[in-house]
């Protein structure tokens, strides 16, 4: 009953470990024959990869006494096969590169490679290819090889980086003008480059730097060798992103870079795209590189602002593809200079912005013949959009009003084609938000000159000129003379059936924020409610009106509240009616999302202001809907996307009423413990959250909602025990943790005190090596949470018992949270998570600190201090320094390093 006994079950895990390592040992063997006998590309790729693959992560598993007959024997395979195909040396490159990386008894591996194979020409191929992939699978994931290795490992490659780079001229040298050897060369010199370990003074003296600008100044550059160079020059620009670290390197490269542009200029003359957008990468990694230095010192030095002027030439090209490459720069810099928001330094850069906001302009113009409305899904409307958060981005540089009365003095006094209107208004639709709308002429007259565009203008035009109206909102609420023409303007524009769904977001805009105003309005928006699929609208601005309905109707005097209510849903419900109706043996049942996401965004922002003691005006509405939707989830209870739409729309009409759906609660909850048993949609949990958060700190609810949780645990449990259980079910993790830690926030004694606890903490402890990073938050905040309900004394007159109690959870099962924490922070967790590792690590050290440093010791002492390879993982000094870092640190110093207190650990 109790298990095999423990003797028996180490000798069957030796067994197993041994008939592993000779299924590992057996698999090298084969995959060894099949690269000797050489018999296909095909057989030799697998062979290789799978080499590789084995390498990476079970290497570990390898007796340390075969692993030079390893690293022999792909040596020897890489020799022979080197002349079979590219791909098969890359692989059995990687494989080289991942071995040394692990194989701590392999020491000076490059000058080993070196000296071996260099005086080979013929070997000079794979060697190179070995030096390329060695710098790059040094951060790898996938190798598992820890801080101490990675560090001895960089040391070691920047010890030898020097005879690495003159190995690189010699072949350059030798190989004179044979492309192929120089686009390995460059790759092999941005490798390095990019692990930063390349001594700036000696680099910046090379003459591979003069070789790499040469061959960027030639016109008859192969496109695949200029882009290796570009590639390279980037990767030492990226290297020196510290310019004063790297002062000759970066001096070298600030020159050379400068020396591109008439070559720029040579490719564009040629039509050749594909080095214009080399160059132009170039050029937008020089202005990143010496972004800092340009902002504290403009024009002076390495802050020569005709790095900017580069930028702009790139601006001026027709494809826009080129000036999208500098996107991330002049969003950098506008942050830069917000930042520091200096008015004079602001002015020497003005000039520029303005420069840049001209050309984006043009670059948005569609084509003088394009028709009908503009794309937003495609490439070009892609762009567009990007355009748009960069001009709202930097335009506090150039100023909000006086960019858009330019823009509207260009409409105004000119004549220009349509497509060059359509930019314009597509630009000012951008900024429309950030200008001050308080009493503001021109404001007002453009929105009064927009209403009354005729219908005959080019429809892109209206389409934009709706979406700048709908950006104008806050002018039309500050003038409310607007409101009527506004709304008829925009009611024409959802009459069409192209530009019904931007008339409908625009709607939706005013809505939100001109609510007061539009109450008037209200029966109006409730026409077009009901109307609604006569307009040719997306599903997303069919919400959206409702949701801009909902917003005004909430704004009505509450006595209204509960008819208009039951008007709006009336729809809606009657839709759900009908489809309940429908004979199911006629086929497919018909979807009923489209009405419960209808539904759901009406009950989520209907949300009017009631006095304490006032019935709420949407109670009775939900009262009479609900029978409509237990019937809906009881039809599709099967259907995960349903359920989860039904869960959705549930949730808003409890949050939308509060306490005020009491009466639904039992059966509610009934319902869902039902069909929970049958189909464990994980929205039941999160609906049992939201019900718990409701009304976990009412005494009569408190132990039918424990019933809840314990009737939903049960099968959750048991799907989350099967093999890679939590790894499968994500969402049902997360979403049981939020349900728990809502009964922890507004009821802990009810849970502490239940036997459920026990099974839903060894499930959290479990759930603590899940990488997903929605589940790993909820589960760590579920852990910090429960605990710090024993150590929050906020007055409650049950905190005695709470600490009791959690005293009592933690004496049985504080030592293996704290273990599997260290060793999920070391082996399973991404290092966005660590953060919060450290809070649950330090609410157990405030719970009770001598207890937990002793825990923390012992779950130090467990983790691996050498590798298989022979490597030191962590030393004795660097775990005592840990454990002295984490247990000494005070209250206030926790908030300053709780991010880099569990990342030191992990190194």
């Amino acid at each position: 009953q109790g298990g095999p006994p423990p003797v028996i079950l180490t000798v069957f895990k030796a067994q197993n470990l041994r008939l592993c390592l000779l299924i590992l040992l057996h698999r090298i063997n084969k995959n060894n024959q099949l690269l000797q006998l050489k018999q296909d590309v095909e057989s030799c790729y697998f062979a290789a990869q799978t080499m590789k693959m084995k390498i990476q992560m079970s290497f570990f598993e390898l007796p340390p006494e075969t692993h030079i007959a390893l690293r022999d024997s792909l040596l020897s395979h890489i020799q022979s096969l080197k002349d079979l195909s590219p791909i098969i040396v890359t692989q059995l490159a990687l494989a080289i590169a991942d071995l040394a990386l692990q194989m701590a008894s392999w020491k000076g591996c490059v000058h080993t490679l070196i000296e071996k194979y260099s005086n080979d020409v013929s070997s000079m191929t794979f060697l190179i290819e070995i030096l390329t992939v060695l710098p790059e699978e040094v951060h790898s994931r996938s190798l598992r090889i820890g801080a101490n290795r990675r560090t001895e490992i960089i040391e070691d490659l920047a010890y030898y980086s020097s005879t690495v780079v003159t190995l690189l001229m010699t072949c350059v040298e030798k190989s004179g003008s044979n492309e192929k050897m120089l686009i390995k060369v460059f790759r092999c010199l941005g490798s390095w480059f990019n692990l930063g370990v390349l001594d700036s003074n000696f680099m910046a003296n090379n003459q591979l730097l003069m070789v790499l600008f040469q061959v960027l100044q030639r016109h008859e550059t192969s496109t695949n060798l200029h882009e290796a160079a570009s590639d390279c020059v980037c990767s030492a620009l990226y290297a020196i992103e510290n310019v004063d670290t790297h002062m000759p390197l970066a001096l070298q490269l600030f020159q050379g870079v400068l020396t591109l542009e008439t070559a720029y200029h040579m490719a564009v003359a040629r039509e050749d795209l594909d080095k214009v957008l080399n160059y132009c990468r170039i050029f937008t990694e020089l202005c990143e590189t010496f972004l800092e230095t340009t902002v504290r010192s403009p024009g002076q030095g390495m802050g020569d602002l005709r790095t900017l002027e580069l930028l702009l030439i790139c601006a001026g090209h027709p494809q826009y593809e080129v000036v999208e490459i500098s996107f991330n720069f002049w969003y950098r810099l506008g942050e830069n200079l917000y930042k520091t928001n200096d008015p004079a330094l602001h002015g020497i850069f003005r000039p520029y912005i303005q420069r840049l906001l001209h050309g984006l302009a043009r670059h948005c113009q569609l084509d003088p013949d394009h028709e009908g409305i503009p794309e937003d899904t495609d490439d070009f409307g892609e762009f567009r959009m990007r355009v748009s958060d960069l001009v709202k981005d930097v335009i506090f540089l150039v100023g909000s009003m006086e960019c858009f009365s330019q823009l509207y003095s260009t409409l105004k006094e000119g004549n220009p084609p349509w497509e060059v209107t359509e930019a314009v208004l597509f630009i000012m639709a951008a900024i429309a938000k950030s200008v001050d709308p308080e009493n503001n002429p021109t404001l007002t007259e453009v929105l009064e000159q927009v209403v009354l565009l005729p219908e005959t203008v080019h429809i892109a035009v209206r389409y934009t000129s709706i979406e700048l109206v709908g950006e104008m909102s806050e002018v039309v609420d500050r003038n409310p003379r607007f409101l009527d023409p506004v709304l008829n303007y925009l009611m024409k524009g959802l009459r069409e059936k192209t530009l019904a769904s931007v008339a409908a977001k625009a709607i939706h805009n005013i809505c939100s924020v001109c609510r007061d105003h539009m109450a008037q309005h209200f029966q109006g928006l409730l026409d077009i409610a009901r109307a609604l699929d006569s307009f040719a609208l997306t599903t997303e601005a069919a919400v959206g009106l409702l949701k801009g309905t909902a917003l005004v109707l909430a704004r009505l005097p509450l006595e209204k509240i509960a008819e208009c209510l039951s008007d709006l849903c009336a729809v809606q419900v009657m839709a759900l009616k009908k489809l309940l109706s429908q004979d199911p043996r006629n086929g497919k049942a018909a979807d009923p999302t489209v009405w419960l996401d209808r539904l759901a965004v009406i009950f989520r922002h209907t949300n009017p202001i009631v006095e304490n003691g006032q019935t709420h005006p949407c109670q009775k509405v939900i009262q009479e809907i609900w029978p409509v939707l237990s019937e809906t989830l009881n039809t599709h209870q099967a259907d995960n996307r349903i359920v989860e739409r039904c869960c959705r729309c549930l949730r808003f009409a409890v949050r939308c009423v509060g306490k005020g759906s009491a009466s639904l609660l039992q059966p509610l909850v009934t319902q869902m413990v039902s069909v929970y048993q049958v189909y464990p949609h994980s929205c039941f949990l999160y609906l049992g959250s939201i019900l718990v958060d409701e009304y976990g700190m009412e005494e009569g609810c408190r132990q039918g909602l424990l019933d809840m949780l314990q009737a939903l645990c049960m099968p959750t449990f048991q799907l989350l025990e099967q093999t890679n259980g939590l790894r499968n079910h994500p969402d049902t993790v997360d979403d049981l943790f939020r349900l728990a830690t809502r009964f922890v926030q507004r009821s802990p004694v009810t849970l502490l005190s239940s036997g459920i606890v026990v099974h839903i903490i060894q499930c959290a402890i479990a759930a603590t090596t899940l990488d997903h990073r929605d589940a790993n938050c909820s589960v760590m905040k579920f852990v910090r949470d429960l605990i710090h309900t024993g150590v929050s004394n906020d007055h409650e007159d049950d905190f005695e018992l709470r600490k009791q109690l959690i005293g009592q959870a933690m004496g049985q099962h504080g030592q293996q949270l704290v273990t599997q924490l260290m060793h999920t922070c070391c082996f399973c967790l991404p290092p966005y998570t660590l953060p919060d590792v450290a809070e649950v690590l330090w609410e157990i050290m405030v719970f009770d600190r001598p207890t937990f440093c002793r825990w923390l010791e012992n779950a130090l002492k467990g983790l691996p201090k050498e590798t298989s390879g022979g490597a030191v993982t962590v030393t004795h000094k660097q775990l005592t320094d840990f454990h002295k870092q984490v247990t000494s640190l005070a209250p206030v110093m926790y908030w300053a390093v709780r991010t880099t207190r569990c990342s030191a650990l992990r190194s």
